[in-house]
């Protein structure tokens, strides 16, 4: 099954989340239960890319998503460098809350391909609302060694795993 060519807001009525595995039980659970009601309530943004064909039932599989959502840090997290030049209050980012590829889909370069879309889409909202940075909380090793070959730099520990950031200024900068 191949994937279509634009990525879309989740729509519960019309994306399959049940039949979503990327491997990570955490990624595949928020899919399955809490992204659209993140959605409903405000507090988060989930994008899609649905496969090209639908299911019997006429939804559509998902092969890759991620989730968005405004947050801040305090610019005591930040390397020494870059706190000196923020603000003594709490520093606007935005949060990539989860990325994952179904794993039928894994090793096919669409993990780089969501990672880029969200980057495109988050530039994009920069340009209306800004902020100084995105972040991630990596859920494991692999997910840190994914983002640091895309850019991003360790920021701190935060709730037992590694948060990584990349500056809205070095984002504009790879796509111009």
């Amino acid at each position: 099954m191949n994937w279509s060519d634009t990525f879309v807001e989740l729509n519960k009525a019309i994306h399959d989340r049940v039949s979503f595995d990327c491997g990570e039980e955490a990624l595949n659970t928020f899919l399955h239960t809490q992204a659209a009601k993140h959605m409903e309530v405000g507090v988060s943004r989930t994008m899609l890319l649905p496969a090209s064909a639908p299911l019997p039932d006429g939804k559509y599989p998902i092969c890759a998503f991620y989730t968005i959502a405004p947050s801040t840090i305090n610019r005591e997290t930040l390397p020494e460098a870059l706190a000196k030049k923020r603000p003594h209050y709490p520093v606007p980012v935005f949060l990539l809350a989860q990325l994952a590829v179904h794993s039928e889909y894994q090793n096919r370069g669409l993990g780089k391909i969501t990672l880029i879309k969200a980057l495109e889409y988050l530039l994009d909202v920069n340009a209306h609302m800004r902020a100084y940075a995105i972040i991630v909380d990596c859920l494991n090793e692999d997910a840190e060694q994914f983002y640091s070959k895309y850019g991003f730099e360790e920021l701190c520990k935060y709730n037992g795993r590694t948060r990584m950031f990349i500056p809205m200024k070095t984002v504009a900068q790879l796509f111009s």
